[in-house]
């Protein structure tokens, strides 16, 4: 009798799995420009879980993804993590700040128990034995990796986003164009609403140049502000992590999870005293009232496309009418000299450091190693090949190359510009993130125009945060970039989000 009793309920409990599965796997669920705040508030009034969430991202991105190629890997325990979260919600009734937010991780990101392959043969199954220590963050506060996400290969290219390992992604606005590099498989999958926010690097454009061809805010934020520990890097001196989202509220929700010193990357030091524990408190619909907005012509006016030029002249007109001043008589002395030899090749020595640090192999300890396994990519072979005798400075060798703390030259050009913002009592100077549009996939070095996304913050070590401003005939995006003063993200954060949501320039895609 007591068998039978066993049996009849293991078959109840057999049936009622399975149909608890199908009902998550049927939960339709409107995944369009979803914010972590909307979640939250359907989370609390039942609408759906954070596992039925998942499975509809997860058939999205099986269902899409073959278009743009901006997955590599989805992570196999989402659902169950998902589920974990959802009962301790069931059991507390409180939400973590990520409590349940399905994240795009950018595959030079290490990921314990994922595949962080920086797009390289080198790397191909490389699994890290930890987070990173922003992902320990992000994990803590309650986000899911959903899914890794492709990248140009090694973070070499802003143009493109090419890897050995996954071959292409494309912009999914139009798919004969690139999404920028070298975080264009965030850019694309985040655009694409394939999670709910993503993660990208930047060593010179690669969070603002795939969120500008995206339609996605893009910020990258003070050098020092964030860890970079765990994370393969092209040039260290230059290298920020930082949110690529849909809104300035998410971006903003993320770096503040984000934020904080780490033992392990000692440049964070420089953040102490200088941060918020709450920096949602700077998203103010009128945070452009009263402000003093500079324009950066010696960029603006560089040989623009004329769809670009007359999307930044409305852009100028909107923040004009969102109460800014408008200072359009800007000029920092010396630019144009100061902003010249500012880079400094070291890619042998970083990535050789986080070969010995995290992946520990006597077959891959050296860039002759990481050449000799191979490369799908010419593009990445050509970098690869031009790092072998390059180090330091390309010209005046004999000036040091160092942080922005410390590196002369970089502290120069920083100086010279946040000297001229005290003078005019400017909040921030404005430039198109590119000058001209997304190139063609197929004529990607012909069609790199413009991108000024290079030229000051990744030297000067100050904050740039990137916003939609339109788009053009062909329906792709084009980004309007904030630079500010060093640590001054609470500011930019009240800038930007006044202009987003003055103007709701962002749509959802069609691909």
């Amino acid at each position: 009798m007591q068998k039978t009793l066993c049996l009849i309920m293991t078959i109840f409990l057999i049936i009622g799995c399975k149909q608890e599965k199908k009902q998550a796997e049927e939960k339709e669920i409107e995944l369009d420009e979803l914010t972590i705040s909307a979640i939250h508030e359907n989370y609390k009034n039942g609408v759906y879980t954070s596992e039925e969430l998942v499975v509809a991202y997860l058939n999205r991105i099986k269902l899409s993804d073959d278009k743009l190629n901006a997955i590599t890997t989805v992570n196999p325990d989402a659902l169950k993590i998902a589920k974990a979260l959802d009962k301790e919600y069931q059991e507390t009734g409180v939400f973590r700040p990520l409590h349940g937010i399905p994240l795009i991780v950018k595959d030079n990101i290490n990921t314990k128990g994922l595949p962080t392959t920086a797009g390289a043969l080198a790397l191909r199954d490389f699994i890290p034995d930890e987070d990173a220590f922003i992902i320990k963050k992000l994990v803590e506060a309650g986000a899911i990796i959903i899914a890794k996400s492709n990248m140009a290969e090694w973070a070499f290219s802003p143009m493109h986003s090419e890897s050995s390992t996954h071959g292409t992604t494309r912009n999914p606005y139009n798919l004969e164009h690139v999404p920028a590099g070298s975080s264009g498989g965030t850019g694309a999958a985040v655009a694409a609403n394939f999670g709910t926010v993503g993660l990208g690097t930047d060593t010179g454009n690669s969070i603002r140049g795939p969120s500008s061809h995206g339609g996605l805010v893009g910020f990258r934020t003070t050098l020092g502000l964030i860890s970079r520990e765990g994370i393969v890097p092209l040039y260290l001196r230059n290298d920020v992590v930082g949110p690529m989202c849909r809104t300035v509220e998410d971006a903003t929700r993320v770096m503040e999870v984000m934020v904080g010193y780490d033992t392990d990357d000692k440049i964070t030091e420089y953040s102490k005293g200088k941060t918020h524990k709450d920096y949602k408190q700077f998203l103010l619909k009128d945070g452009l009232k009263g402000a003093r907005i500079g324009v950066l012509r010696e960029l603006s006016d560089d040989d623009p496309d004329p769809e670009i030029n007359t999307l930044f002249e409305n852009a100028i007109s909107d923040i004009k009418s969102l109460g800014a001043v408008i200072v359009d008589t800007l000029e920092i002395p010396d630019f144009s000299n100061l902003r010249q030899n500012q880079w400094c090749s070291e890619f042998r020595e970083d990535v050789e450091a986080f070969l010995a640090t995290y992946v520990k192999r006597d077959t891959i300890k050296t860039l002759e190693d990481i050449i000799r396994i191979g490369t799908k990519s010419e593009y990445a072979k050509n970098g690869l090949e031009s790092f072998v005798n390059s180090n330091g400075r390309a010209v005046n060798p004999e000036i040091e190359c160092g942080d922005p703390y410390t590196d002369l030259r970089r502290i120069a050009f920083r100086e010279a510009i946040e000297n001229k913002m005290d003078e005019l009592k400017l909040d921030a100077i404005i430039y198109p993130s590119w000058n001209h549009k997304p190139a063609k996939i197929d004529s990607f070095i012909e069609g790199y125009k413009g991108d000024n996304s290079q030229v000051i913050s990744p030297h000067t070590g100050q904050p740039a945060f990137t916003v939609p401003m339109g788009f053009s005939k062909e329906n792709l995006p084009a980004g309007l970039q904030f630079l500010g003063r060093m640590y001054d993200e609470a500011t930019l954060i009240k800038l930007v989000y006044s202009y987003e949501q003055g103007t709701k320039h962002r749509k959802t895609p069609e691909f």
